[in-house]
């Protein structure tokens, strides 16, 4: 008998759905069918692949009712947010348009005597392991440019939202994608390193824990199989003297809260500059109060469960250890939460340090800590003070010092006045902990490609 697995719903702890694993040699099969449909994919014209990819672009679009309610149910984003098609169809569309570019020869010479090129050739057979926390988004960051770019691509969904990569392959299928060209496939952990270690795939995309990404790294060690990472944060925000102070509210305390915190670019540690600090605390109490949480299923909820018990417990254990440590909690626990459920009340904390872990590690939860600083380097001192390097956002109405700022903070993105968002024409990497790897933008066909040299002497 095959051995299954199950997803749990956070809403209520019941069994969502059931899949049975496919086998390691099930798994080889599939590596084998990808390998034997990719050269056919990689033949057809690049404007046939991009307009095939679009094409499953306006397929998930007319789903997003659906899209909604199911992500509910397998990770508990609330309903009345719709879905994840508006980022989705953004990314896509965006690497479809600058395709033709990325993936353009680098002319060095063409003249009488000869003929110098360097081409992008794809990898073959891409493995994606995505994330469960914005399951369409974070998988269509590499489905979509890996195949525009003539590869095949195997895509391996988080347990927690099985049914997003079933959805993508309907969707690709529909549109004319080989079904050997994009599979879907529900694999544990053995065989996602088997097929790494084994050299089954030539390249491995891996969004997730810095546990995870270790564990890709070391299934790949000595096949030199390239392996792309994003790994998570400790994002932090920081509010200088100028800021616009409602603004910096808004847009902080949605980056930290929304999706119940669990987004790998959220908004997890706040430094705001002393003259603002007691006003911002107030600001982003009242922010928070007004927060519902509930019922993702629920229209009125804006805040839905932590999409796992587990997840759940470890923001409940930061807070605590906070707490005992002696920093101030400003949320009194709401309604939903029972102190042992999915449903964390979102908290506010003040009077911590970088000694708490709730500073330190990554929470992925609804909980923020804000500290007073000084000047623009004592904010510096702290936001680099990190293991993980993914984004930074700075508030304030001053573009250069932003900028010199934003030089000098060991991270992948710097934003000034808004956080906690993806544009696809920037490329989406990070530094440290957080990982190695380039993703959207024309330089993530650079990565989904390799090089190939072309000295063509006309005699």
């Amino acid at each position: 008998m095959n051995k299954t697995i199950d997803l749990i719903s956070p809403i209520d702890g019941s069994v969502y759905l059931t899949r049975e694993l496919l086998s390691r040699d099930a798994a080889f099969n599939a590596a084998a069918k990808a390998r034997r449909a990719q050269a056919d994919w990689a033949a057809l014209p690049l404007e046939d692949r991009v307009a095939i990819v679009r094409k499953a672009n306006e397929i998930v679009g007319q789903t997003t009712d659906q899209m909604a309610t199911e992500l509910a149910h397998q990770m508990g984003r609330p309903v009345r947010y719709g879905g994840e098609y508006g980022g989705f169809s953004e990314r896509l569309t965006h690497m479809a348009e600058v395709a033709a570019d990325g993936l353009a020869p680098v002319v060095i010479e063409e003249s009488d005597a000869f003929q110098r090129m360097i081409k992008r050739m794809p990898w073959g057979v891409v493995l994606v392991v995505a994330p469960w926390n914005y399951p369409y988004m974070t998988a269509i960051n590499t489905v979509a440019p890996a195949l525009i770019a003539g590869n095949s691509v195997i895509l391996k969904h988080a347990s927690q939202t099985l049914l997003v990569g079933e959805r993508l392959a309907e969707a690709f299928h529909a549109a004319g994608v080989p079904e050997g060209v994009f599979q879907n496939v529900v694999i544990d952990h053995d065989t996602t390193d088997a097929l790494i270690s084994e050299r089954h795939v030539d390249f491995v995309n891996f969004t997730g824990s810095v546990g995870g990404g270790q564990a890709m790294e070391r299934a790949a060690a000595g096949t030199f199989t390239p392996v792309s990472t994003e790994l998570g944060g400790k994002d932090p925000g920081y509010v200088r003297f100028d800021a616009d102070l409602d603004a910096a509210v808004e847009g902080l305390m949605d980056g930290a809260m929304f999706n119940a915190g669990q987004c790998c670019c959220g908004i997890e540690r706040i430094y705001v500059a002393e003259s603002l600090f007691d006003a911002f605390v107030e600001k982003a109490v009242a922010w928070v109060k007004a927060q519902k949480l509930g019922n993702p299923l629920d229209p009125e909820t804006t805040l839905g469960p932590m999409a796992n018990i587990r997840f759940a417990r470890e923001v409940r254990a930061q807070v605590a250890e906070a707490l005992n440590d002696g920093a101030t909690a400003h949320i009194d626990r709401m309604a939903a939460d029972n102190g042992e459920n999915t449903y964390v009340t979102p908290q506010v904390l003040t009077n911590v340090t970088h000694e708490m872990r709730v500073m330190r590690d990554e929470s992925f939860g609804p909980v923020v800590g804000i500290m007073p600083v000084a000047d623009d380097d004592a904010a510096l001192r702290l936001m680099n003070d990190s293991r993980f390097g993914l984004t930074a956002s700075i508030w304030t109405n001053d573009i250069v010092a932003a900028e010199r700022l934003g030089d000098q903070i060991e991270t992948g993105t710097v934003f000034m006045n808004r956080c906690d968002y993806l544009d696809p024409a920037l490329c989406w990497t990070g530094c440290k902990d957080t990982g190695r790897g380039v993703g959207l933008s024309k330089l993530a066909y650079q990565a989904l490609t390799r090089p190939k040299s072309y000295h063509l002497r006309k005699i």
